[in-house]
């Protein structure tokens, strides 16, 4: 709803520099083309030769691979677009996308930060107090504390923790207050375990968000993680955009989400909704924005936190509502009111995401490193693939090691998971180790196809989980198809029933990196 507040100026914007890397990057840039805007990209001196620098009007190094002298660093981020003459910045996600101090830093530099504002990311990044807005709002929480902090060495006082875990009842997660993405997260059973994980945890959130505090939250037992997309403008108004189900996930990360949840009725729907909406207007929130919820099998929910920013997950709403949340962004950002009303926003069919990473489920699902020496993505009727790499790439060990998000769109649930599954066995990769065969096997879980997710789904349902062996017969398949494309016979053929090339000798399967 539309307040009396004085409308603000529209400021058009005609260059835009996207303080990130990967396939968000590319992501953003697409759509400031769609748009009409210039683009700047900033890269590590490894990502020069990247597919967002390449896409991209303008570049600039800011530094070492490592994101510390890089990616992170704002100043540097600052001062390319001053040089480039960018009026604005997108941050993406992960990286700077939630640093109020970063979000501050720009608006002082007189430029755009596409995102809402320093003291909302700095209101809702610390966790207890974003607990605390949510409670005044209305908006049911989980149980939790936040910890006093640790000494020089890294240890916290013994008995102010017992006596805030015994408050707050176990189980229980101890979790990093400025942080998200599994980071920095340990779960405790016991109060014997508590100092350990105190301190595991912390170490680990400094190393990832450059600050130690952690807090602690009950641990609900089979809970499922449902988030809401959120969406505000400057002229005072909040909606929701429909839920995603975000239940798979492997060591707390997020690896299937789907939009809607199967088990999202429309009365559960419209009480979420409300709650979500409601935590939007408590922080007078603009731009893209996501709640996240836990859900009771009795249809209990409560807060989680809120993301003040555009998710990695995001294609699913895209998909199942037709809408551009990224252009969305940038209008928004210009001053312009939201684009669409709560009741103009409708679900069309469903559509689940599954995110490709460079790992090797063999060796405990580690990053697996190196050059992608042949990627061969599948395609069809409602397949959209969101990726940084090309083929020829390099996995290193200086960023996250999700190569792709596969995307599936469909008419009903059922159908998507089919898509889903046939894209997999088409995704085939030679160089590196991928997690393709773990997803069909999610995918193929009868659980998993009734609905029946929780976040502790892949531990009940995939405890033991291993790669099956490439046999003899298909070990010489894929050493004939890796030596064929070094000696440049393949030269980009197609792989559809005309010209199936190498892939024929495969059956359409997916390929195991080679070493």
């Amino acid at each position: 709803m539309t307040t009396g507040r004085a409308e603000p100026a529209i400021r058009p914007l005609g260059k835009i520099l996207i303080a990130n890397r990967g396939e968000i990057a590319v992501r953003v840039i697409r759509a400031c083309r769609e748009l009409g805007i210039a683009t700047v990209a900033v890269c590590s001196d490894v990502d020069e030769t990247a597919l967002h620098v390449e896409l991209a009007d303008q570049h600039v190094v800011l530094g070492p691979a490592e994101p510390g002298a890089s990616y992170l660093r704002a100043d540097a981020i600052i001062a390319a677009a001053r040089q480039t003459g960018a009026q604005a910045i997108h941050p993406g996600y992960g990286f700077l996308a939630e640093n109020a101090g970063f979000a501050a830093a720009v608006a002082r530099a007189g430029l755009v930060f596409i995102g809402p504002s320093a003291a909302v990311i700095e209101r809702m990044g610390e966790k207890t107090a974003a607990r605390a807005i949510m409670e005044k709002a209305g908006v049911p929480v989980v149980p939790g504390a936040l910890l006093p902090a640790a000494d020089a060495e890294g240890n916290f006082p013994a008995g102010e923790v017992m006596a805030a875990a015994e408050r707050v009842g176990f189980p229980l997660l101890v979790k990093a207050a400025f942080g998200g993405g599994g980071k920095g997260m340990r779960l405790v059973t016991e109060p014997g375990q508590m100092l350990a994980a105190c301190q595991g945890a912390a170490r680990e959130a400094v190393k990832a968000f450059g600050n130690g505090a952690v807090y602690l939250e009950r641990f609900l037992e089979r809970p499922r993680h449902i988030e809401f997309q959120i969406f505000g403008d400057s002229h005072g108004n909040q909606i929701h955009l429909f839920e995603r189900e975000c239940s798979i996930q492997r060591r707390h990360q997020k690896i299937i989400e789907e939009c809607p949840s199967p088990v999202m009725t429309p009365e559960l729907r419209d009480r979420m909704g409300r709650a979500a909406v409601a935590a939007a207007a408590a922080v007078d929130y603009e731009g893209a924005g996501t709640v996240e919820f836990l859900l009771g099998a009795d249809g209990s929910f409560f807060f989680l936190e809120m993301n003040t920013r555009l998710q990695v997950e995001h294609p699913v709403t895209e998909l199942a509502t037709g809408l551009d949340l990224v252009k969305a962004q940038i209008k928004v950002a210009e001053g312009h009111p939201l684009p669409w009303t709560q009741e103009e926003v409708r679900l069309q069919g469903h559509a689940i995401e599954c995110r490709i990473y460079a790992e090797d489920p063999a060796r405990n699902f580690m990053p697996s490193l190196g050059d992608i020496r042949l990627l061969r993505e599948p395609a069809g009727p409602g397949v959209r693939i969101d990726t940084g790499v090309r083929q020829g790439d390099r996995v290193t060990m200086h960023y996250d090691p999700m190569i792709a998000k596969l995307s599936l769109h469909g008419p009903d649930r059922q159908a998507a998971i089919e898509r889903a599954r046939e894209a997999l066995r088409q995704y085939a990769v030679l160089g590196v180790e991928t997690n393709v065969e773990y997803l069909l096997a999610i995918l193929a879980d009868e659980e998993f196809v009734s609905g029946g997710l929780h976040t502790g789904f892949l531990a009940e349902r995939l405890p033991d989980w291993k790669p099956s062996a490439l046999d003899g017969d298909l070990a010489l398949a894929v050493a004939a198809v890796a030596e064929h494309t070094r000696n440049g016979a393949d030269h980009g053929r197609g792989c559809g029933p005309a010209d199936p090339g190498p892939w024929a000798a495969l059956g359409g399967f997916r390929i195991r990196g080679l070493e």
